[in-house]
């Protein structure tokens, strides 16, 4: 829920901090910046569980497409950016299979594998690579 405004003295990504406490959803996690008052809050124990576990149901899913769709990968990585919720992901992969591709050409291999799963996502950042021989 974006809950705040921009100060006279915003300069973009400024610093953030982190604030846990009750209010009237009964506890959240509060992002603040120095210039925004309440960025987004979400439920205690629903990040509780994302701090805790090594990865989400939904980074376990798209990590194991990625794998069987990139078979000579030699790195992928799936972070669930949206909080825990699924919303948006930030997908790392290093490949062969990039060799002699533009990076539009890597994205779109990237996109066609997850295809069924981006119809559920709001987002999504891909970072592609060819291993460093």
């Amino acid at each position: 829920m974006l809950a705040g405004a921009r100060g006279p003295g915003w300069q973009g990504n400024g610093g953030w901090g982190l604030h846990s406490g009750l209010g009237r959803a009964g506890g959240g996690i509060i992002l603040l910046s120095h210039d925004f008052f309440v960025v987004w809050q979400l439920p205690l124990l629903h990040c509780a569980r994302r701090m805790f576990a090594s990865q989400t149901e939904g980074e376990l899913k798209v990590t194991q497409i990625l794998k069987e769709k990139f078979p000579r990968a030699t790195a992928i990585k799936v972070t669930d950016i949206s909080g825990g919720c699924g919303a948006m992901y930030e997908i790392q992969i290093e490949s062969e299979e990039f060799k002699e591709k533009r990076t539009v050409q890597q994205h779109q291999m990237v996109n066609q594998a997850l295809k069924e799963e981006i119809k559920g996502m709001h987002g999504l950042r891909i970072f592609t690579s060819v291993p460093k021989h």
